[in-house]
């Protein structure tokens, strides 16, 4: 039953869950590098390969929009670097 303006209790708006700290730019890379990988088996450090090359592929191609971006920028407004 709604007790104040249609807002039903438990679904009030303001009453959110509390949001996780974010990460910093890097802890994730950090992390990965230095986890220690003499726990995992063959498949499972294959799995990680693949999974890391795609990462790096995603990370690729975002530097090549980024680059595109940059030099579209560069050809309207003259050289930023």
């Amino acid at each position: 039953m709604p007790d104040r303006k249609g807002v039903e209790q438990g679904n009030d708006p303001m009453m959110e869950e509390p949001v996780e700290p974010r990460a910093f730019r890097g802890d994730a890379l950090n992390a990965t590098t230095h986890e220690d990988l003499e726990t995992y088996g063959v498949a499972e450090l294959e799995e990680r390969i693949e999974a890391l090359e795609a990462e790096i592929a995603r990370t690729r191609a975002q530097l090549s929009k980024k680059k595109a971006g940059r030099d579209a920028a560069n050809a309207l407004f003259g050289r930023l670097d």
